[in-house]
């Protein structure tokens, strides 16, 4: 798994990879929904924001595997 994860650390350790990361954090992690949101918009919106969860978090193990898991 950690070739996997030091892809995605690459990934998205450029410049133009932190972006379009930040532009997906922004367009569902810190995304506000209102009062009258479905079930069905909510669990696809908690849907995304898991995948974006996931994707930090395996740059973030694919930074700590390219110095030694420091």
């Amino acid at each position: 798994m950690i070739d996997i994860e030091q892809s995605y650390a690459r990934t998205f350790g450029t410049a133009s990879g932190k972006r379009v990361l930040e532009h997906l954090r922004q367009i569902t992690i810190e995304r506000a929904l209102g009062p009258d949101v479905s079930d069905s918009q909510l669990r696809f919106v908690e849907g995304q924001r898991s995948l974006i969860h996931q994707i930090e978090s395996l740059v973030s193990r694919g930074r700590g595997a390219d110095y030694g898991g420091k």
